[in-house]
């Protein structure tokens, strides 16, 4: 069951339930922080396994091992950790959660795995290549990717799960907004912290406009994106439509370059 659209007022002092379906559950785990570059973390629960999305900067480390700790009982179940890009924000802890646990299968794609290893990874660890396979858990759920390139970085890529229909964007539908809520409650008020982030990180509008065309056809029920707040089902047209006219990096820099 998808419980986003009966969220009011949650408590974000503590992990949040998102979606459950027998023993499928999908946890919020973002901390509460007083920034507009909020960060947002996503636990995966499959079973007796677990998958991390995203799981921040070492920082978070800590609190973020202890709630995924009470909700699985054992951090060990946390087989995987998908890194949608490399910056700090995004993968900078992967150096303790490799300590945790040495086996642990790091998913993320090629141009991405290149960099991972400059945080002070010591010996070699499970790449897991996105670009060539989808994960699947012992049970048989699976989370699929989708190429981002250049949104922000030529390896970036979001994580769809079919079971809940849930899109883990990574930076795409981020914002930056001091007036937060974990749930997009207005469209036309939250695209402007879109633009915040969107204007200046994105590379150009080809690159959305072909994210958008890859994604216009997926059924999704929720976006789950690193930044900002979750976006349900009836704003998912918009924010799609939002990449498809938005003009951005390069659009703004080089205005006289284009068509």
């Amino acid at each position: 069951m998808n419980y986003i659209n009966e969220l009011e007022m949650p408590d974000i002092t503590k992990p949040i339930l998102l979606f459950k379906e027998d023993d499928y559950e999908i946890y919020w785990l973002g901390l509460n922080q007083e920034s507009a570059f909020r960060v947002n973390v996503y636990l995966v629960k499959s079973g007796e396994e677990a998958v991390i999305i995203d799981p921040g900067n070492r920082n978070f480390f800590e609190p973020i091992k202890k709630e995924v700790e009470n909700i699985l009982g054992d951090v060990n179940k946390v087989i995987g950790a998908v890194f949608c890009h490399q910056d700090p924000d995004v993968a900078a802890s992967i150096v303790d959660w490799l300590d945790v646990r040495e086996d642990m299968k790091v998913i993320t794609s090629p141009r991405t795995n290149v960099l991972l290893p400059f945080y002070g990874i010591k010996g070699e660890y499970k790449f897991f290549d996105i670009t060539k396979n989808s994960f699947v858990f012992s049970n048989g759920k699976v989370l699929n990717f989708i190429e981002s390139p250049f949104l922000h970085f030529p390896g970036a890529f979001s994580t769809y799960c079919p079971t809940s229909k849930f899109l883990f964007s990574g930076d795409i539908f981020a914002a930056l907004d001091i007036e937060w809520s974990l749930i997009v409650e207005d469209f036309d008020t939250h695209k402007m912290a879109m633009d915040l982030f969107s204007k200046d990180y994105f590379a150009c509008n080809i690159a959305t406009r072909g994210y958008a065309m890859k994604i216009e056809n997926v059924n999704i029920e929720a976006v789950l994106p690193q930044h900002g707040s979750i976006l349900p089902k009836k704003f998912v047209p918009n924010a799609i439509d939002y990449l498809k006219n938005l003009e951005c990096g390069l659009d703004i820099i080089y205005p006289y370059l284009k068509d």
